[in-house]
């Protein structure tokens, strides 16, 4: 238990470098993409056991509030994805890489490559959740 106490307040002491918010959105967003897979394959199983909970569990994936949060998921995806190639490549190919100001700079890039690929992808997701679930657009 002191283990877990320590690895918390270690999270929790903020230092004021870049290195640190990455470490945690990485986590973050590794934890909420964990979270995604998990209710996909149990909501994925009710096809087969039980097929009125998976109709009534599309029904709900089809809400506005499931809308912006698979929008967010997204950008988690996005995030863990080149947030995870950035640590790989420092690690095998530049481990002189690990210090401060490099990795200022490579998480500031992270985040901007991520914003390339999340921006247009949430604005068509956007666009499709408001559609369909408000009529806007002609929908």
């Amino acid at each position: 238990m002191s283990t877990f106490r320590t690895t918390l307040t270690g999270y929790t002491r903020y230092q004021g470098r870049a290195g640190q918010w990455s470490f945690l959105l990485h986590r973050l967003t590794g934890l909420g993409t964990l979270l995604f897979l998990a209710i996909h394959i149990l909501d994925t199983s009710f096809v087969y056991f039980r097929p009125d909970l998976y109709f009534a569990a599309m029904e709900l994936y089809r809400t506005t509030l499931f809308g912006l949060a698979e929008i967010g998921l997204i950008f988690c995806v996005f995030f863990h994805g080149v947030n995870g190639l950035r640590i790989a490549i420092l690690d095998l190919f530049a481990p002189k890489g690990w210090n401060l100001l490099t990795q200022k700079r490579l998480t500031l890039w992270t985040l901007g490559v991520t914003l390339v690929f999340w921006i247009p992808a949430s604005v068509v997701m956007l666009r499709n959740l408001l559609i369909n679930n408000f009529h806007l657009f002609g929908g």
